[in-house]
């Protein structure tokens, strides 16, 4: 897994039409989720920051953010983004099943945004993070994180996931993905041609493995890592989000 965002970190912003809008966006409604849900807070540590897409706006936006993922390469890619944007963001290198080894408690709000949580192979692994979150978390801290809806995908087969046309530094690239289901583990190809107006392009190719989890399982197994208050929201995230909460004498 690692591997496959380290590769993919100077192509990532390609994954959407305008990267730095998207930004902007993920974090106006991450920030009106915090407030409903929360009121006032001030610290948020993200678990699976990639390149910093919802770190960089939540630290525009004022939050004191903490970010870590399992892939250096977009770590390091993230500090670089922060540090053209003058933002202040302690960005390390670390497994979400030790992120309270890694960076202690007494956090506001943890996120995983963009299926994350679903790299994790097992219900077991799983279970590991929400407690590593829950731990995260001062107590009465909320925990958010945004999943793709299982739910609603045919688990079988082989699925074609076309992502679009981009347009970068005088080239075109065309990004599609390949799902190949093994009952609810499978394996995903994400393919970017690179077009450079020459009569050959170049194929950049990615592969990681997901864990097509239900969001109503997502739900038990939070609620089984000791949170409250466990619910799916729509509508309001590029992606269904699940939030939960540690409990205020926890």
């Amino acid at each position: 897994m690692s591997d496959f965002y380290d590769d993919l970190a100077p192509f990532y912003p390609l994954i959407y039409p305008d990267w730095r809008t998207a930004i902007g966006r993920q974090a106006a409604a991450l920030d009106e989720l915090i407030r409903e849900q929360l009121g006032a807070a001030e610290t948020v540590l993200d678990v699976s920051c990639g390149i910093g897409t919802q770190s960089l706006g939540l630290a525009e936006a004022g939050y004191d953010v903490t970010a870590s993922d399992l892939a250096p390469e977009a770590v390091a890619r993230a500090s670089v983004e922060a540090f053209t944007r003058g933002l202040r963001i302690h960005f390390s290198v670390v497994d979400m099943r030790r992120a309270f080894d890694h960076h202690g408690g007494g956090f506001d709000v943890v996120l995983s945004g963009d299926n994350s949580v679903p790299h994790l192979l097992t219900d077991a692994d799983i279970s590991t993070a929400f407690a590593e979150f829950f731990a995260c978390l001062r107590p009465g801290g909320l925990c958010i994180i945004s999943v793709r809806d299982y739910g609603t995908i045919e688990r079988m087969g082989i699925r074609t996931v076309p992502i679009g046309v981009r347009r970068a530094n005088g080239r075109k690239f065309t990004l599609m993905q390949i799902w190949e289901f093994e009952s609810q583990i499978y394996d995903l190809t994400l393919y970017i041609v690179e077009d450079r107006g020459e009569r050959e392009c170049t194929a950049h190719t990615f592969r990681t493995r997901y864990y097509a989890i239900t969001i109503p399982r997502l739900i038990e197994l939070f609620e089984q890592a000791g949170f409250e208050d466990v619910k799916r929201i729509d509508d309001r995230f590029f992606q269904p989000v699940i939030v939960a909460r540690k409990p205020a004498h926890a």
